[in-house]
């Protein structure tokens, strides 16, 4: 009795080794797939204030024709403060900023008081915005007393960097620009949602600072807007 004993006690033995190893050889399940945290968005936030290299330099000069096929060149504006706003009426924030934001009456009272005032498009042919009957439309229903100039080929958009409608340049007398930027610090359009609280009007601050023989507080903001709509 005890050897049939013992060669039972072996047997169990071996069996538990053999277990043994097959646990350890069994490989690992893998890990539950995690979600990583999300991150917060970086860069600035449209409407505050950023570097622009072009700010400080000398404005590019062009010759573009008006919506009646005038040419209107930047040099004949020497020695005049000159305001460029990239302009394109099919964009819901040009839209809303000249009927219920920033850019309501803000170039009628600056060029009443000697400012020129230029809207630029540079939308490609048959791109968003960029039909002239669309464009003279938009000037009537806003009643914009100054002229649209088209930039078809995007030449004088991409000599500026202009990225957004509306993109605004201020330049100064001495044909410097001086600032470069949003409209506004309400990303919105609306004037709704300034960034910080306040809203600011930077084209109204640059101009006022101008017109005070100040250096411009704010030299440049990130635009907001519709993309720019250049040809492919």
């Amino acid at each position: 009795m005890p050897r049939m004993n013992l060669r039972t006690a072996l047997l169990v033995s071996v069996l538990a080794a053999a277990a043994c190893k097959k646990a350890e050889d069994k490989p690992a399940a893998p890990a539950a797939p995690t979600t990583p945290a999300p991150t917060a968005p970086t860069g600035p936030v449209a409407g505050t204030p950023v570097e622009n290299p072009l700010v400080g330099k000398p404005a590019p000069d062009f010759t573009l024709k008006d919506l009646d096929g005038k040419e209107v060149a930047l040099s004949s504006f020497k020695g005049k403060t000159v305001v460029l706003e990239w302009f394109n009426p099919g964009c819901p924030y040009v839209k809303k900023s000249h009927t219920v934001g920033s850019l309501v009456d803000t170039a009628r009272k600056h060029t009443d008081k000697g400012v020129v005032w230029l809207a630029i498009n540079s939308g490609a042919p048959g791109k968003q915005g960029a039909d002239p009957v669309e464009n003279a439309q938009a000037v009537e229903s806003w009643t914009l007393g100054h002229p649209v100039l088209r930039d078809e080929f995007g030449t004088v958009g991409k000599a500026y960097g202009a990225t957004n409608t509306p993109n605004m340049f201020v330049i100064d007398s001495s044909g410097t620009i001086v600032y470069a930027g949003a409209i506004d610090n309400s990303p919105d359009g609306e004037r709704q949602s300034p960034v910080g609280g306040t809203l600011i009007n930077f084209v109204d601050a640059a101009l006022d600072d101008l017109a005070a023989g100040r250096p411009v507080k704010t030299p440049a903001t990130k635009p907001y807007g519709c993309g720019v709509k250049y040809a492919s």
